[in-house]
């Protein structure tokens, strides 16, 4: 006897859940229908030097080959475009409106879409567009004097320069992130009297501010002023087995929900459980997160949550991504001021900071080979990204501070013929082994599934072990390996212990520390990310043990901030909210859709889950209007007060909506492998659709992405690599496209997802 569990659509369900007891007789097998032609994307309006003055400015070009097109402008802020592909052939054009009123002078624009056969980035060319718009000016700030290295004492007159197209209104300067005070104008620059009596041998950061007329605030560069001889602090490194990454949303509740440390802290101590070791260092993002900037607005929350982490033996990296979007962008010497201001933040919060408040470290990972300038036969990039590198570190240096500085690099930064031969300061050696030269440590994303063999975690991280003993760095290879699901880049099968589980990562991660434990230079194992992590359960299958936190039955709060709804296109909503307060830790936010206004918030209503302060919501109907309502969800599965409710209204289309009509998913024995058996339909009509090409992945204990066309009944089916008879698989639909269609997938109709014995 079986139980059927049904789930109403695959949006919600996207893991499908098949304890194996099917037998198949056979599988069929698709070529990757989503293959084409080169991929490209092209960014044809505006053009370069186009000029604007404030007003909406219509960006748009053409794509092949790639979805999921992101506009990145300005190195900083990213959107989701509106695609149109009326031939359901990956193929078409792209548009966002641009408001430029936000803005004044040069705005670099550039998209970026996934590769649909390798869901690899893509990029168009970049376009400047030169906006004119006095409101958007903001300030230029320099602080000229005193200079940095200079012995400093008595009385210091702090002199700032200030450049702007409009009027200037209160300039103010700030010593050692103290109170922000008035400087007063003497007809060429701004002047604030500073005394440095009684504060001996130390050196403190100085930084200055300008207020436009129209409410935009530039801020300086931090000059670090030494007082006598300085602060001169010794440096070492500590062992810092084991590590985790711990991003946002993840590290902004661990400072403002202090029920979320609680969990931390059973969940990293705890080594029974999996027979592992306890995790030692923390990796926490403290970049601008959903309006919260932890290094200023929340600087108490941060200080109480450093204080709580070493009270209980913990080391805490601030851990930073260049300070642009996507990430990448702070490798270019043009993006370099965001990357150096970031690091700056850390520099002047740890020397404002009581000695249990202060970072041990900093964690930096910046990705130039996300672009694909990083192919460019020059190396021009890869030597930026050493120029910025280095300029973050000097900001450390002119502070004086113990900070170790570590940058994240991937595990083929001393194989890759891209970063071989890298001509810098002189020297010609591997990219690899410049970083480790100017940087205190390395952590190496060293992604794979296995210990063993020549692509395995120990072969990848040999070179870079060799060479830190080489150079005399004790403690400097930091091994990373990876958790998460990576559902929209890379090959799951073989990058994260995602389908494997916890019992089998952690039997692969002792070999490693078998391997390197005896070497001076192993640093030790940082895991990503803690989210993740957490959630990894010993195996996919009956009797598999996942990580559960002391019991609760308290609910959290209401999200404080009501839920906003903006419309991208015909067929996709961003929902964002507020965070919500537990007495432990919120897991999850549930989004509540429907087509009617009132609607109570049911199961059946839940539109998808997030983990962040935004959902978004894609696979809708044109010209309908959708409510939204949010609540939070806690670690132990209780649900708080539903929100109140949102509302907007989808752009029209004529291309057809078509959903999944069927799923189901079996298991063969005679081929140890799970199966996907889908039914595409006409979302009106019911009608079956031939000739779909449809694109999905196994869940799970599986991982495969699969790709291939509906047969003349609408169906196809779909083979999941080979998984051991215990297991637990699934499957889910990610892109289906067929002419004059586009897939629905909030409404897919009901349909089996699980088949328990």
């Amino acid at each position: 006897m079986y139980t059927l569990i049904r789930n109403r659509q695959t949006s919600f369900s996207l893991l499908l859940v098949l304890c194996v007891v099917f037998t198949l007789a056979a599988s069929t097998a698709f070529p990757r229908a989503f293959a084409a032609a080169m991929p490209s994307i092209t960014l044809l309006a505006p053009e370069d030097d186009d000029v604007a003055s404030g007003e909406n400015v219509e960006v748009s070009g053409a794509y092949s080959g790639v979805y999921d097109i992101r506009l990145y402008i300005n190195g900083v802020s990213q959107a989701v475009v509106s695609m149109d592909d009326p031939d359901g052939d990956n193929a078409g054009t792209w548009s966002y409106t641009l408001d430029t009123s936000l803005y004044d002078g040069e705005i670099e624009l550039v998209a970026r879409g996934l590769d649909v056969a390798t869901r690899y980035g893509v990029w168009s060319s970049k376009v400047l567009l030169q906006v004119v718009n006095p409101a958007g000016s903001i300030p230029v700030v320099t602080i000229v004097s005193p200079q940095e290295s200079v012995s400093l004492s008595g009385k210091v007159q702090i002199k700032v320069s200030v450049s702007s197209d409009e009027q200037v209104g209160a300039v103010q300067v700030r010593v050692n992130r103290g109170p922000w005070l008035e400087a007063e104008f003497d007809g060429t620059n701004y002047i604030h009297t500073w005394w440095t009596l009684g504060l001996g041998d130390r050196t403190v950061s100085l930084e200055a501010r300008a207020l436009s007329a129209y409410g935009k605030t530039g801020y300086s560069p931090t000059v670090y002023a030494k007082i006598g001889e300085g602060t001169r602090e010794p440096f070492s490194l500590q062992h810092q087995d084991r590590a985790m990454w711990i991003w946002e949303p993840e590290s902004y509740k661990l400072l403002l929900n202090p029920g979320s440390r609680t969990v931390l802290e059973d969940f990293i101590e705890d080594t029974e459980t999996f027979d592992s070791e306890p995790v030692k260092t923390l990796y926490l993002a403290v970049g601008s997160y959903a309006g919260y900037r932890a290094l200023e607005e929340q600087e108490w929350q941060l200080k109480s949550f450093m204080r709580w982490a070493h009270a209980r033996g913990l080391q805490v990296h601030a851990l930073i991504a260049g300070g642009t979007s996507p990430a990448y962008m702070g490798a270019y010497e043009r993006y370099h001021h965001h990357a150096v201001r970031e690091m700056e933040q850390i520099v002047n919060y740890n020397l404002a900071a009581g000695p249990n408040e202060r970072f041990d470290g900093i964690n930096v990972d910046i990705e130039p080979y996300i672009s694909p300038d990083f192919k460019d036969p020059s190396q021009f990039l890869q030597k930026e990204y050493l120029d910025g590198l280095a300029k973050m570190i000097a900001r450390r240096d002119a502070a004086g501070i113990h900070l170790p500085f570590g940058p994240a690099i991937p595990k083929w930064y001393d194989t890759s013929a891209q970063a071989a031969d890298i001509m810098w300061n002189g020297e010609t050696k591997w990219l690899s082994q410049h970083i480790q030269d100017i940087s205190d440590y390395i952590s190496i994303m060293d992604y794979r599934d296995t210990a063993d063999g020549s692509a395995g975690i120990i072969a990848g991280a040999a070179g870079e072990i060799a060479y830190a003993s080489q150079i005399g760095k004790p403690n400097s290879v930091v091994i990373g390996v990876e958790t998460l699901d990576i559902a929209s880049s890379g090959d799951p099968e073989m990058i994260s212990f995602r389908e494997e589980g916890r019992t089998h990562m952690e039997a692969e991660l002792d070999k490693v520390y078998a391997a390197y434990e005896a070497d001076s230079a192993f640093g030790g194992i940082a895991v990503h990310h803690y989210d993740s992590y957490r959630l990894l359960p010993s195996y996919w299958g009956d009797g598999g043990v996942f990580w559960t936190p002391a019991a609760d039955r308290l609910p959290p709060t209401m999200v404080l901030k009501k839920p906003a709804a903006a419309v991208v296109d015909y067929q996709t909503v961003n929902v964002s909210y507020g965070m919500a307060l537990d007495n432990a830790d919120i897991d999850r936010y549930i989004v509540y859709r429907s087509t009617e206004p009132g609607f109570a918030a049911t199961t059946d209503k839940i539109a998808g889950l997030s983990r962040s302060l935004s959902y978004r919501d894609t696979g809708l109907l044109p010209d309908t209007t959708y409510y939204y309502k949010v609540a939070a969800r806690d670690v132990s599965g209780n649900i708080g007060f539903v929100s109140s409710e949102t509302s907007v209204t989808t752009a029209h289309t004529e291309l057809k909506p078509m959903i999944v009509k069927t799923m189901n998913v079996e298991y063969s024995e005679a081929l140890g492998r799970a199966s996907a058996v889908l039914t595409i339909a006409d979302y009106a009509t019911g009608e079956e659709l031939a000739g779909a090409a449809v694109e999905g992945r196994f869940t799970y204990a599986a991982g495969r992405y699969v790709s291939g066309t509906t047969s003349s009944d609408g169906m196809i089916v779909f083979s999941s690599e080979t998984i051991p008879a215990d297991r637990h698989a699934g499957f889910e639909p990610r892109r289906i496209m067929l002419s004059g269609y586009y897939y629905a997938s909030a409404h897919d109709v009901t349909h089996a997802t699980a088949l328990i014995p």
